[in-house]
């Protein structure tokens, strides 16, 4: 086994045993990096100098007894989406506007992270301000799926999913806005967690839509997932929007037991456009939960069919607002013009991509005066009944269940040129976004030799019962043992 097919865990009674060390964790990090990411393209940028120099002072904390030391995550290598800002290490959103953006501050699950001593190996590459299906909107280079070169791996946290299911690093940080840690998940056979709306602080996450981003962990394992969110996880005094609710101790709740549990599968979910291999897929990972005791019953969400065009309208007027400040002249990249309004036009259409411009366009459009009742307060009123539908039906049954996708990853460049059908990629993820509840996407087998991802979908604040589920189903199986042959 290579040292990150091992769980955190395991990897971590290996540095007590002194048969590893952080350095080597760096070093096997760094290497795998060089093997493969020529091909992958899943980093923008390393900060192997800052990496080594933490490795060699955690290795100083380990032979001195450090009580820190007993921590998990100590001495850990983890990938940071290169919209989550880290002080001292260039933060682009993949976007040419902010190519020279050095923060002065850290997010605070950065500073989550560094308490826990774990070593930031870079960032890693996503769709442009987060917005994308497929990781094609990063304006530096595509990300490539581990499982087929010629294809997607995701997005918009294509890089963050792709850097695990490599083998290059054991977690990593995505974000999530409608579907973009669950279907990269998904698209490269890994483990991605949405938490429940405001369960993650979002301070110094570079906000595309802010009543839907949420940031969250990828991971090969359940169990390490529940470890990773249970560390980032919890109030935070400079974001009014996380939630003041305990953190529970995730990991010690995975027990395995899932008898009695009440499934409810969306026929919405199992319906037209989802590829009848997928839907197989699903079928058969919802026999293993029966197997283990659950129970499940076919179910609706019947507004889930309003959830792409009401989140499109939705997300794209708050990116409209939250882009706005990105205007060249108090960060970023800024084009020198004779007037005010020409710097701000000129740095903005030189600045931002293609699917930024269209989403920015589409949500001021929607906000204009004589369209506003029409378009955005029609979708926030959507929105509440899509919200509704969860609600209705998690007072009947445990956790929702469907797939991730409605089929595998797709070839590269095949929907480039289709933002609709590249819009509806998310059809199954977007509605968890809207009503902010939390979901996981775990593997759940093969089809054709691509991953797919079994989607399981808690009540607010309830990740202890999506991870029971999940970790039941995934230690029942072999599927996350699967890894791409690059």
């Amino acid at each position: 086994m290579k040292l990150f097919d091992h769980q955190l865990k395991d990897i971590h009674e290996l540095l007590h045993k002194k048969e590893v060390s952080p350095t080597d964790l760096v070093e096997e990090s760094y290497k795998r990096i060089a093997e493969v990411d020529d091909k992958v393209g899943a980093f923008l940028r390393l900060d192997e100098e800052n990496a080594r120099n933490k490795a060699k002072s955690l290795e100083e904390k380990l032979a001195n007894g450090n009580a820190s030391a007993s921590e998990i995550l100590f001495g850990m290598p983890v990938g940071i989406k290169d919209n989550i800002v880290t002080k001292g290490l260039l933060t682009t959103c993949a976007s040419q506007i902010l190519a020279n953006f050095d923060p002065q501050h850290n997010a605070t699950v950065m500073e989550k992270l560094n308490g826990l001593n774990t070593i930031t190996i870079g960032k890693l590459n996503m769709d442009e301000f987060a917005m994308g299906s497929s990781n094609e909107n990063s304006s530096y280079k595509n990300v490539k799926n581990p499982w087929d070169l010629s294809r997607v791996p995701g997005g918009s946290s294509g890089g963050s999913a792709a850097t695990v299911a490599a083998g290059e690093v054991p977690f990593s940080l995505g974000s999530d806005t409608g579907g973009s840690i669950r279907q990269p998940a998904a698209f490269c056979g890994v483990v991605g967690m949405k938490p429940t709306y405001g369960r993650v602080s979002r301070f110094g996450l570079v906000a595309f839509a802010s009543s839907l981003d949420q940031i969250g962990p990828i991971t090969r394992t359940v169990e390490d997932n529940a470890y990773v969110l249970q560390k980032i996880a919890g109030k935070d005094v400079l974001d009014s929007t996380s939630a003041n609710i305990d953190v529970a101790d995730y990991v010690s709740q995975l027990s395995g037991d899932v008898k009695g549990l009440k499934i409810g599968v969306p026929k919405e979910y199992l319906g037209e456009g989802v590829s009848e291999e997928v839907r197989e897929t699903v079928k058969e990972a919802l026999k293993v939960l029966e197997s283990l005791g659950a129970e499940w019953d076919e179910v609706s969400l019947p507004h889930s069919k309003y959830a792409v065009p009401t989140y499109y309208l939705l997300s794209s007027s708050e990116a409209s607002a939250n882009l706005a400040r990105f205007d060249g002249i108090r960060y970023g990249v800024r084009q020198e013009e004779p007037s005010l309004g020409e710097t701000y036009k000129q740095t903005r259409t030189k600045g931002f991509g293609d699917e930024v411009k269209r989403r920015i366009m589409l949500g001021t459009f929607a906000l204009s005066s004589g369209f506003y009742d029409a378009y955005y307060k029609k979708a926030q009123k959507v929105r509440t009944l899509i919200k509704q539908d969860f609600e209705d039906l998690f007072l009947k049954y445990d956790v929702i269940i469907g797939p991730t996708a409605p089929t595998t990853a797709f070839k590269i460049g095949e929907n480039v040129d289709d933002p609709l059908t590249m819009y509806a990629n998310d059809i199954l993820t977007i509605p968890v976004n809207l009503a902010g509840v939390p979901a996981i996407s775990v593997p759940c087998g093969l089809v054709n030799g691509l991953p797919v991802g079994l989607q399981i979908i808690g009540k607010h604040f309830d990740e202890s019962t999506v991870y029971k589920v999940a970790h039941a189903y995934e230690q029942a199986t072999e599927h996350h043992k699967l890894k791409p042959n690059l």
